[in-house]
């Protein structure tokens, strides 16, 4: 029998990219030539631009982002917070009917009156 074996295929690529990567791209873009002599000054400042308008980008998503976490966890203690008050405001207004007052001080030794209660009235002449 005979043995498997790979057969080398010729004219292949170097890379599935289409270019063999940094320096395929720029010998397509065709500024290999210009990089040779050194760095292009004249650029620098449109790089730069893009550069500071590309980390402003960045900054601003962050920044939003962060700002709505902060509202999202605002918003649920808001909740939280209006039940709270809705609850103390209900327990105040029961705790201040007649009959829990009554019952809260017959404890400390008073009685409710059984006289219902009367004006005094002063003469001007009085005073």
């Amino acid at each position: 029998m005979a043995a498997n074996k790979f057969k080398a295929k010729k004219n292949e690529k170097s890379s599935t990219r289409g270019g063999g990567g940094l320096f395929g791209l720029l010998a397509k873009l065709k500024i290999a030539g210009n990089l040779e002599t050194g760095l292009p000054v004249k650029h620098l400042p449109k790089v730069a631009f893009a550069l500071v308008l590309g980390v402003f980008y960045v900054w601003n998503s962050h920044y939003a982002e962060k700002a709505n976490r902060n509202i999202d966890k605002l918003e649920t203690e808001v909740e939280d917070l209006r039940a709270d008050v809705t609850t103390l405001e209900a327990d105040y207004m029961y705790s201040s009917k007649q009959s829990e007052v009554a019952k809260n001080v017959k404890k400390l030794g008073l009685e409710e009156s059984k006289e219902p209660p009367y004006k005094i009235v002063v003469d001007k002449s009085e005073y």
